[in-house]
């Protein structure tokens, strides 16, 4: 483990439509294999299908399924005497939004359908309106450190 001070941490640009950087982190994450220009138009084709679909703006359904994806609680592997704890600990924001994205992602790979934008778009209005499985992900991670409460004093 370095003792030197911890590098500062590094936030990508906005993207050029919506000036947001949380759509470009998101979209960093679908990205495969430095192929971003790809990933922008899986994105954005998803976001244009959202607004003709629910006659909404699309980046408020998008900024509403991160946030009911995103998690609070989580447990953490902790080991204490030869046993091994899941101590649940508070998310940060930055991590509560990489694992929202992530799982929204996953189950929008996971769903079946044909392209991957209709799954994505699926999957972004379902979990607008706290259905779906990656706001199911997100209960169970909730019920799984509800389960370990008695371990709090564990925390680090």
């Amino acid at each position: 483990m370095s003792r030197r001070s911890k590098p500062e941490r590094r936030i990508p640009a906005a993207d050029p439509i919506y000036n947001n950087i949380d759509v470009s982190k998101f979209i960093n994450r679908i990205m495969r294999r430095g192929k971003k220009s790809l990933a922008e138009k899986i994105f954005y084709a998803t976001l244009q299908k959202i607004e003709e679909r629910t006659n909404e703006k699309a980046l408020e359904i998008f900024q509403k399924a991160i946030t009911n994806a995103t998690p609070l609680l989580e447990v953490k592997a902790r080991r204490i005497g030869g046993s091994t704890y899941q101590v649940p600990i508070e998310v940060k924001a930055d991590r509560g939004f990489a694992l929202a994205s992530s799982w929204l992602i996953t189950a929008a790979k996971a769903r079946s359908g044909k392209s991957f934008i209709d799954k994505l778009t699926l999957e972004l209005i379902d979990a607008s309106n706290g259905i779906g499985a990656a706001c199911k992900k997100r209960e169970d991670t909730h019920k799984m450190a509800e389960a370990n409460k008695a371990f709090a004093h564990y925390r680090y």
